[in-house]
């Protein structure tokens, strides 16, 4: 009986080492996720005022040119939103399951 009881809490002690790798791997994407994300909204900004200035040159109008990219902006956004499903739901949902349940690590 002894026996039963140390297999059974060696799988409980298996099962909270495979939970703990899986969340700090999650963590992990996460984090960097986050960081890259945060980067690539400072770089569209700073791209949309160059851009912005350089049409505004071009145009003779600063109005008229953040009409321009503002359009450009709206049409990637309705781009990735009519992907969603595709770009996120998809994607993370098959990340979980080859962080949660990929055997091919041990």
């Amino acid at each position: 009986m002894s026996e039963i009881k140390d297999y059974i809490d060696l799988k409980i002690d298996e099962i909270k080492l495979r939970s703990t790798q899986g969340l700090s791997d999650a963590m992990g994407r996460l984090a960097t996720g986050l960081l890259l994300v945060g980067l690539l909204i400072i770089v569209l900004g700073l791209l949309a005022v160059v851009l912005i200035h350089w049409l505004g040159e071009l145009t003779g109008s600063l109005a008229i040119a953040s009409s321009i990219v503002c359009g450009v902006f709206l049409v990637v956004f309705l781009v990735v939103y009519s992907q969603r499903k595709r770009l996120f739901r998809d994607t993370f949902v098959q990340l979980f399951i080859n962080i949660f349940f990929d055997d091919d690590k041990e």
